[in-house]
C-alpha cells in the first residue's frame, strides 16, 4: 500500500518533538530559538506570522540547510533550537522531520500550527512585502 499523506505526518510526528502553542509562546524572543514558518509565501501575506521567524519555504528547506547547496542559508548554521511551523502542523512536521535528518539536532514542530497559535491569541505581524 502506497503512504498518504496522513501516514507519512504521523509517522513524522512519531520521529520528532511536538509542541503546542503556549509552550511555542515561552520560547518565542529566546537567543538561542528560530522560529521557521515553511508556509508558501501567499499565505503569510494574506495571515501574517509568529513575530521575527523565518520564512522559509517548504519547497526550499532542504536547499537553504545543506551547507553545501549555494541556496544555503547562514541561519541553519546557527546552534540553535529550530521551532518549525505552518498552518496546521502538518508541513512542519515533516519539515522538522527532514531538518533533524539533515543534521539539525534540535528541532521541533507546534502541533495546530499557525491557526493554534493564532486561536490561543497569541501575537502575530504583517510580513512587509
Amino acid at each position: 500500500m502506497i503512504a498518504g499523506f496522513r501516514q507519512l505526518v504521523d509517522d513524522a510526528e512519531r520521529e520528532i518533538e511536538t509542541i503546542g502553542p503556549a509552550d511555542a509562546r515561552e520560547l518565542l524572543g529566546a537567543d538561542d530559538v528560530v522560529f521557521v514558518d515553511v508556509r508558501d509565501v501567499r499565505e503569510v501575506q494574506r495571515e501574517g506570522r509568529i513575530p521575527g521567524s523565518f520564512h522559509c519555504p517548504r519547497g526550499m528547506l532542504e536547499f537553504w540547510i545543506d551547507p553545501d547547496s549555494p541556496y544555503a542559508k547562514d541561519v541553519f548554521a546557527r546552534d540553535a533550537r529550530f521551532v518549525f511551523y505552518c498552518n496546521l502542523g502538518w508541513r512542519s512536521a515533516l519539515a522538522a522531520q527532514t531538518a533533524a535528518g539533515m543534521g539539525l539536532a534540535r528541532v521541533c514542530h507546534i502541533g495546530g500550527g499557525f491557526t493554534a497559535w493564532s486561536e490561543a491569541g497569541y501575537p502575530t505581524e504583517s510580513r512587509s512585502r
